[in-house]
């Protein structure tokens, strides 16, 4: 993902809307049917020429962006108020079913009397939304729409409240089914397991990224027992940083302990010897490249190098240049992820984009580093190849190792194993949490075989780059949202399209109310059992 706010908006809108001859304001910011109509036709021209679509994504979620953007056009000409036209305009981006695709609010746009939890562009944060004294989780050991509590704030005031492993019966006076279903619409997601997962998160949250009818001053549940007891409770809305958590969710495995924490990850090392390393994987953030040489170096010291890996991305984010880690954790070569973008209208802005990025020596996404060398093979691509494309009338790249990141663009995308590397197994623990750039280092591993996941797949969401502009009134220059586009895919070693098509794991163990207590342990029996299946001392 890559972020053009800022400077980089601005220029884009220049760029794109500044021919336009530009009439006096609309007398509401929420405009006149006529001008949304204008809005709604130009969001959906844009999305055709600028969207890298996904076949697999369509096939697994049996849907089609264009025909489902369409389809609510009447809502966004009715939508007369601000309010009512920033729910529109969310519903039509996330009709796209993108993870990556959020709506934004920008200066002199749209507002709203409420915007917690939304993103705002060229201004100060909203304020974060407030958040019930619980964590929610969904039961993927069953079919249909499950959700139990996780988590329960230390509160002396939740002594009658739910406990972690009781299940969610409504909410809201929402059964269930009714409540996933609600929440679909204004959920990103672009797999149907990252839908469950983020509509657990929302739940005890009372955000404005939903629409003011799906909001409750109080969180009101009917809980169930793993008894049969059922309950009704009201929990009340907070500050999240007020809250404190028992933690009883998050990774936690027997016998092993934190022995360094980083931003990256944190690395855990058995109290009884056994050759085993842990990591416990933050995402591949701004000081990835230091961090990992800083494990490396321990594990050199520390003699460590031959023992097995285990690796905990349940919780983990995404970011960039998650091949340099794996260059550390396998002895075996593999095949990086590669990537393509759409040529449309928005290239060369982009372009330009990524020459300034350079020149002030950050290519970066959001603020996280895309490369390990100094930006010349993308930059040799974007001012060769890719313009050279657009100009040629091509629809779309010939792929290229991901972002031209460790490789150049003539390169088959093969990396070897760095210097000095883990030279024992190594074991994925996955959960659907993230994605991103964590999807593309669980397809590393998966389509190269260079190790056995166990768990759920990752979120399923990973593009190249994302282009984010804002929006005007078309015949204005009247701001109105901030609006995003999928411009490039993401192409697994395996050849295939990743957004929406997450690696398949190796090994389903499924988060349940069931299990919720004891997950972790069942995960590191099978992470054990699976080393002594190898014969390697670890799992003995």
């Amino acid at each position: 993902m890559t972020s053009h706010r800022g400077s980089a908006v601005a220029f884009a809108v220049v760029l794109l809307l500044g021919t336009t001859a530009c009439t006096d304001e609309p007398a509401s910011p929420a405009g006149t049917p006529e001008l949304r109509a204008a809005l709604f036709d130009t969001i959906i021209a844009r999305t055709a020429r600028r969207t890298a679509f996904s076949r697999p994504k369509q096939h697994a979620l049996d849907f089609e962006p264009l025909s489902a953007m369409r389809a609510l056009r009447g809502d966004v000409v009715a939508a007369d108020s601000e309010e009512n036209l920033f729910y529109a305009l969310a519903r039509l981006s996330h009709a796209r079913r993108d993870r990556h695709l959020d709506l934004a609010l920008v200066p002199g746009g749209l507002s709203l009397s409420d915007s917690a939890g939304l993103d705002v562009w060229g201004a100060p944060d909203a304020p974060e939304p407030g958040h019930a004294p619980i964590r929610v989780f969904p039961d993927y050991g069953v079919p249909g729409p499950a959700y139990f509590v996780g988590d329960v704030a230390l509160d002396d005031a939740l002594v009658e409240g739910p406990e972690p492993g009781w299940r969610i019966i409504s909410v809201n006076g929402r059964t269930m089914g009714e409540y996933e279903e609600a929440m679909r619409p204004w959920t990103r997601h672009s797999t149907s397991n990252g839908l469950r997962w983020k509509v657990a998160e929302a739940l005890p949250t009372r955000s404005a990224t939903v629409p003011p009818e799906l909001r409750s001053e109080v969180l009101y549940l009917e809980v169930e027992a793993p008894d049969g007891t059922r309950r009704s409770v009201a929990l009340p809305y907070r500050d999240v940083g007020s809250l404190q958590w028992q933690g009883r969710s998050e990774p936690r495995y027997p016998g092993m302990s934190v022995v360094r924490s980083t931003p990256t990850y944190d690395l855990l090392l058995p109290g009884d010897g056994r050759p085993l390393v842990g990591l416990v994987w933050h995402g591949f953030r701004e000081t990835l490249v230091a961090d990992v040489d800083t494990l490396m170096a321990i594990a050199e010291r520390r003699a460590l190098l031959d023992h097995a890996l285990m690796v905990d991305v349940t919780r983990s984010r995404g970011g960039s240049l998650g091949a340099y880690a794996i260059q550390r954790m396998t002895p075996k070569p593999f095949k990086t992820t590669f990537g393509t973008l759409r040529l449309s209208d928005v290239i060369r802005p982009f372009v330009e984009q990524k020459r300034a990025e350079r020149a002030a020596g950050e290519i970066n996404d959001g603020g996280v580093p895309e490369v390990v060398d100094d930006g010349r093979w993308l930059a040799a691509w974007l001012e060769e190849d890719l313009l050279d494309a657009l100009q040629r009338g091509d629809s779309i790249t010939e792929p290229v190792p991901f972002k031209l990141a460790h490789a150049p663009k003539d390169s088959d995308g093969v990396l070897h194993p760095a210097s000095v590397h883990f030279r024992g197994p190594l074991v994925v623990v996955s959960g659907p949490s993230g994605g991103s750039h964590l999807d593309q280092f669980n397809a590393i591993v998966v389509d190269n075989d260079l190790g056995h996941v166990i768990g759920v797949p990752a979120g399923g969401y990973s593009n190249t780059w994302e282009w984010e502009e804002t929006l005007t009134f078309p015949g204005t220059e009247a701001p109105v949202v901030g609006f995003m586009w999928n411009i490039g895919h993401t192409i697994r070693p395996n050849g295939e399209v990743l957004e929406g098509n997450p690696a398949a794991v190796r090994e389903w163990l499924p988060l349940t109310a069931a299990n919720a207590l004891v997950y972790y342990e069942q995960l590191f029996e099978r992470v054990l059992a699976h080393l002594s299946d190898l014969g390697h001392p670890a799992g003995g």
